[in-house]
Formats: structure tokens, C-alpha cells, sequence
């Protein structure tokens, strides 16, 4: 006879283990990325690797969509940089810096908006959710 398998979740199942000595590291990746833009991005490189050896510990748990939610943040926030420091370099140079103050602005957005994220995510780790 078949046998069928139960995958919804349960009391013991992989999605509500125990994950609480994997907060500590999570907490330190929050700070990391949170550092990482006044380190010229090393620190947020050394948080995606750390992140990426820890993962499996949180594999399967609330706690592994802010380890998503971080990765994510990281790729978008360097794709973002190297786009609007492209544009301030370049339109510096076309308008001989009369538009280097306007150009600005991108940058600082890419800045603002990293930030963001970092505390947004860092927030609801504190209160214990999962990071859509």
C-alpha cells in the first residue's frame, strides 16, 4: 500500500523549531548591513557571507525571510549604487558640475532606501515576524 506523507506544519516540525540561537547572528547581520554604508560596502560583504554559511540553520523558519529579505536588500542596494554613481559621475562630467548638486540626490536615495529596509527588517526581527 501507499503511504502518505503529512507536510503541513507541526509543533516539531522545521518551520516552529527553536531558532532563538540563531537571532543573536541575525541580529549581527542587521548591524552589519546597517554599518555596511559607512564602510564603503565591506561589511555588508562580510555579512552575505556569514549569512550564507548560517542559512541552513535557519532553513525552513520565519527567521530564514530576513536572511532573503537582507540578500535581497544587498543585490538591489549594490545594483543601485553602481547605477546612480554612473549617472552623478557622468552627468558631472557632461555638465562640468553644474548639475553635481541635483546629481546628488541619487545616491543619497540609494542610501536612504538601504537604510530603510535594514531597519524595517531589523524592526521585525525585534518583534518576532517573519519579513514579507
Amino acid at each position: 500500500m501507499a503511504e502518505t506523507i503529512d507536510v503541513t506544519p507541526s509543533s516539531s516540525s522545521e518551520s516552529t523549531r527553536d531558532v532563538s540561537g540563531s537571532m543573536t547572528v541575525t541580529h549581527v547581520l542587521y548591524a552589519l548591513h546597517a554599518l555596511a554604508p559607512f564602510t564603503f560596502w565591506t561589511l555588508a560583504v562580510v555579512a552575505m557571507i556569514v549569512g550564507m554559511v548560517k542559512r541552513d540553520d535557519v532553513r525552513g523558519t520565519w527567521v530564514d525571510t530576513h536572511y532573503s529579505w537582507l540578500s535581497r536588500t544587498f543585490w538591489w542596494g549594490i545594483l543601485w549604487a553602481i547605477i546612480a554613481w554612473t549617472i552623478f559621475w557622468l552627468g558631472t562630467f557632461i555638465t562640468l558640475g553644474l548639475g553635481a548638486f541635483v546629481l546628488w540626490i541619487l545616491p543619497l536615495a540609494v542610501l536612504v532606501w538601504y537604510l530603510y529596509r535594514v531597519i524595517r527588517g531589523w524592526l521585525r526581527l525585534n518583534d518576532l515576524k517573519a519579513i514579507e
